[in-house]
C-alpha cells in the first residue's frame, strides 16, 4: 500500500482514478488545485504524485518543477496523468523531471501496472541510497 496524492480539478475524474487505485490497496487523496496540492506534497511527503497538466494555480508541470527544486521530495516518483498528448507536451514534463506519462482515456490495468512499477522502481532506488 501507498499513500498517493492526485492532482485533478475534474471530481469525476478524480474518483474514477481514487477508485481504481482503491481497489489495487493504495491510499490516494484527490486535490483540485496546483498550489495547494504542492503545499500538500511538500508536507505530506507521499510515495507517489501523479499530476494533470492542466489544473488551476501551478499546473502540473509547474508542480513537478518545483517538487525537482526541494530535496526532501525531490526523488517522489510523479506520473504525468493527462490528456495533453503532443510531442510538446510530453518532452515538457519528462524534462521537467516526470518519470511516466499516461494520456487520458486509459485502461484501468494500465494505471495499475504503471503506478506499481514505479512505486516497485523507487522502492529499489532508495535501498541502494
Amino acid at each position: 500500500m501507498a499513500r498517493i496524492i492526485y492532482v485533478e480539478d475534474d471530481a469525476l475524474m478524480g474518483d474514477i482514478v481514487k477508485d481504481i487505485l482503491t481497489q489495487a490497496g493504495h491510499l490516494i487523496g484527490v486535490i483540485g488545485h496546483g498550489t495547494l496540492a504542492f503545499e500538500t506534497v511538500a508536507f505530506k511527503k507521499p510515495e507517489l504524485v501523479i499530476l494533470d497538466c492542466g489544473v488551476p494555480g501551478m499546473d502540473g508541470v509547474q508542480i513537478l518543477e518545483q517538487m525537482r527544486r526541494i530535496p526532501a521530495i525531490y526523488l517522489t516518483p510523479v506520473l504525468m496523468l493527462t490528456a495533453r498528448s503532443s510531442r510538446a507536451d510530453i518532452e515538457r514534463a519528462m524534462a521537467a523531471g516526470a518519470n511516466d506519462y499516461l494520456v487520458k482515456p486509459f485502461a484501468p490495468e494500465e494505471l495499475v501496472r504503471r503506478v506499481a512499477a514505479m512505486l516497485s522502481e523507487n522502492d529499489w532506488r532508495r535501498k541502494k541510497i
